[in-house]
């Protein structure tokens, strides 16, 4: 579970980056390119989200005391 969800906040990240690249080498031309990369950073944040609390609910992770 751990993995997964590392795997998932470096993919938020990169996504997050990629829509910086877009922004700057657009130059205000066009903004589809990065308002798709935030969408996707967006979506996976919302999929990380549900699945950290689906995981909790279901026992897969628990409480650290």
């Amino acid at each position: 579970m751990r993995i997964i969800v590392i795997l998932m906040l470096i993919a938020i990240i990169a996504s997050l980056g990629s829509a910086l690249v877009f922004v700057y080498r657009d130059q205000g031309q066009g903004k589809t390119r990065a308002v798709k990369a935030l969408s996707l950073r967006v979506g996976l944040s919302l999929v990380l989200f549900l699945l950290l609390m689906a995981s909790y609910r279901l026992g897969w992770i628990g409480e650290r005391l």
